[in-house]
């Protein structure tokens, strides 16, 4: 089973999830032709203060 993985800042809504769910799936499908119900997305959302980018916390921005 294919397992598309997403780490995201927290705050996007659940229906923004299922958008991003929807969508990864369907180019997966489209790019290996697997079936829908066999891949996986997990979506791990982090606080800001977890995340930094060019040596900076994104809360910090």
């Amino acid at each position: 089973m294919p397992l598309i993985q997403v780490k995201q800042i927290a705050g996007r809504t659940e229906e923004q999830k299922r958008a991003i769910a929807r969508e990864l799936t369907d180019a997966f499908v489209r790019a290996t032709g697997a079936k829908p119900e066999s891949i996986w997305v997990t979506i791990d959302e982090l606080p800001a203060e977890n995340w930094a980018t060019g040596g900076t916390l994104i809360a910090d921005r």
